[in-house]
């Protein structure tokens, strides 16, 4: 039977049987993967005074950072987002990728220990310098193991040989606040 996962592969598949995943990986992509952006979502892409991009073409995976002052990428649309490219290095690597392979995916995330993470995979359309997004996932990044940089230690460092406390829980349900629109019943 084929599967009809959006978010998964057969590789990602049959790491998640091997190690337990599969249940938290399902309930993830049911309930937090949407289409358009949220209104939190908005909130944190347009404070962000950074973002990561994932680009490739050819076999050539690459991975940049993207800065400004917050509000330089903004949400345009329901599941669009926009920002203009600067000059960097002069390698236009980011560019260049798109230009030849639209596929891309961002991350946005503070590095506070608490705040949301969002994964963004989308298309991307260049016109001179200006990028715009239409993002076709969007997802939260796990917090586990981001660290808060304000005191340096990661959010969640488990003892090794302590199982980690989101396998024995439902953890997409039990990590939402009561209050969360986006809660499974």
């Amino acid at each position: 039977m084929e599967d009809p996962s959006r978010l998964y592969h057969p590789g990602n598949r049959a790491l998640q049987d091997a190690f337990d995943g599969r249940r938290v990986a399902d309930a993830l992509e049911k309930h937090r993967r949407h289409e358009a952006f949220w209104d939190d979502d908005i909130a944190l892409i347009h404070a962000a005074p950074f973002f990561f991009i994932a680009s490739g073409a050819e076999g050539r995976m690459d991975v940049s950072f993207k800065g400004g002052a917050p509000g330089f990428v903004r949400v345009t649309g329901p599941a669009t987002l926009e920002w203009e490219e600067l000059d960097g290095n002069s390698m236009y690597l980011t560019l260049g990728n798109l230009a030849v392979n639209p596929s891309c995916a961002l991350l946005f995330m503070r590095f506070d220990g608490a705040s949301l993470r969002l994964r963004v995979r989308g298309q991307a359309q260049v016109t001179g310098k200006q990028v715009r997004v239409t993002a076709t996932d969007i997802f939260p990044n796990c917090p586990r193991y981001i660290p808060d940089l304000g005191t340096g230690t990661p959010s969640a460092y488990l003892d090794p040989g302590v199982a980690p406390a989101w396998k024995s829980r439902d953890y997409v349900r039990d990590i939402l606040p009561a209050d969360d629109p986006h809660k499974p019943a």
